[in-house]
């Protein structure tokens, strides 16, 4: 990818000597990057008609890192200067002690460019934002008068990226992305429910503010509250449960994704490891990570090491295929990386991350999935979760969600928790509907202390004996 596309790395610091430094500290190294990074922030929160937050931070700093075997050396600084550079290169001389190691051979190049460069943060001014904030929350308001308060957020960024490789290539990247959310507490006789919506992406703010974008999540906040309104508690006990298509599909990044990470599976602590080939869900399933997607909040174009971003298949109709790799874990495990070395920034080292992560849709119709629900839970949102990576076994919070009996959708139902583990859910799989959709860019991924955004996305799926948490029916 050529390095022109914004102010050069030369603005920054010295390209050739920063590369004889680089060399220095991997030596007999058989890895390793400077890598750099500048990044603007803002965002802005009105909370009950009153700004409660609008922030605006700068940083920039770099990361040196030299890697042999399972061991890595890392320093950061947020200074970048050729000083900071050779002190940092003592730091990571440790990780390579004596002996030679054979460098891996670099990331493939990629000319393709899968969002804007252009800084989302421009694309008004910092009154306008403010005036948009108000509108939304004098529309959000008016729809209802049980509407008792209303929060709305405008968050964008702005990430500059250089990779350097100790053979002298050089990959840059800018990283736009931007987010719009709007909550709604809503009372009646004395009950309070709330909800919210919004999404974003790598892209400008133009579309977010408009009218045509935030109306409708506000509505959509809206509607959500008024349903946990009308909520009954929610049942105890064993349930098919049908999830349905784009937010949910959190539940397998969560259950399954994260134990499809290389570094997981290399250290045998995933509960997916040892069975590449092995049927682990049932016929039809397929699991792709992509960050490839054009615009989408988890895309990106290089990873944090470099390596283009893939449309890599973990899971084919049911069988293991493939893991999420960065260039550490692929080498030791003598696979191809796949472009998912991912860091939060400059102070934190890469590893095996998501991107987008998603399932096939199949050839169900949504509508005949529900009806073949004779006695369960129909879940539409989710709120957080938990897994245990090296059992995969799961708790998720629905803050949507409604009771099934003989396929008649009924009372929404609050407080309802799915509790399971990623392998036998995917065992249990029953029936895929042809509705694949992708969640609306509000997707973010904690692991080792580092967050990242990301994106999930499924199709209406019917998941037979999931334990359901609630009161008691």
């Amino acid at each position: 990818m050529a390095e022109d596309r914004f102010a050069p790395f030369e603005t920054l610091l010295d390209q050739d000597r920063a590369l004889a430094t680089l060399r220095a500290a991997t030596a007999g190294a058989e890895d390793g990057e400077l890598y750099l990074e500048r990044c603007r922030s803002e965002a802005l929160v009105l909370d009950d008609g009153r700004i409660r937050n609008a922030s605006y931070d700068a940083s920039e700093g770099f990361g040196l890192r030299a890697v042999k075997g399972e061991v890595a050396g890392y320093s950061h600084s947020t200074e970048i200067s050729e000083a900071a550079l050779k002190r940092a290169t003592e730091t990571v001389r440790l990780a390579v002690g004596d002996g030679g190691g054979t460098m891996a051979a670099p990331p493939a190049g990629t000319n393709h460019r899968l969002y804007t460069d252009a800084d989302p943060m421009a694309d008004a001014g910092f009154a306008a934002k403010i005036d948009i904030l108000r509108e939304i929350d004098a529309y959000a308001r008016g729809l209802d008068p049980r509407v008792v308060q209303v929060s709305a957020s405008i968050a964008a960024s702005h990430q500059e990226v250089f990779i350097l490789r100790p053979e002298g290539g050089l990959v840059s990247d800018i990283r736009p992305l931007a987010r719009l959310n709007v909550s709604v507490i809503v009372e009646e006789n004395g009950r309070r429910e709330s909800g919210g919506a919004g999404g974003g992406g790598r892209y400008g703010l133009s579309g977010l503010i408009a009218p045509e974008h935030w109306q409708p999540a506000a509505r959509e906040a809206l509607r959500i509250a008024l349903v946990n309104l009308a909520a009954e508690p929610a049942p105890a006990g064993q349930f098919d449960v049908v999830l349905g298509p784009g937010w949910p599909g959190v539940l397998i990044h969560e259950a399954v994704g994260h134990g499809l990470e290389g570094d997981f599976n290399r250290k045998k602590t995933s509960a997916f490891a040892g069975l590449m080939g092995k049927r682990v869900a049932a016929k039809g399933v397929t699991i792709l990570d992509d960050g490839t997607i054009p615009d989408r909040r988890g895309s990106i174009t290089v990873d944090d090491e470099g390596t283009p971003s893939g449309k890599n298949v973990l899971i084919e109709d049911g069988i293991l295929v493939g893991y999420m790799q960065d260039r550490q874990n692929a080498r030791l495990m003598g696979v191809a990386p796949t472009g998912n070395g991912r860091r939060e920034s400059f102070a934190h080292a890469p590893m095996p991350r998501m991107t987008n992560t998603y399932m096939l849709g199949g050839d169900a119709d949504p509508k005949a999935i529900l009806a073949d629900l004779k006695d369960g839970i129909y879940a539409v949102g989710f709120g957080g979760g938990q897994v245990d990576i090296t059992n995969g076994k799961f708790v998720f919070n629905c803050t949507e969600a409604y009771r099934v009996k003989n396929g008649v959708v009924g009372a929404p139902v609050k407080g309802a928790t799915l509790i399971g583990d990623g392998a036998t859910a995917l065992q249990h799989i029953r029936a895929i509907g042809n509705d694949m959709a992708l969640d609306p860019g509000i997707g973010n991924c904690g692991k080792a202390g580092q967050w990242v955004p990301v994106g999930v996305g499924m199709p209406t799926v019917m998941i037979g004996a999931i334990t359901v948490g609630g009161s008691v029916a």
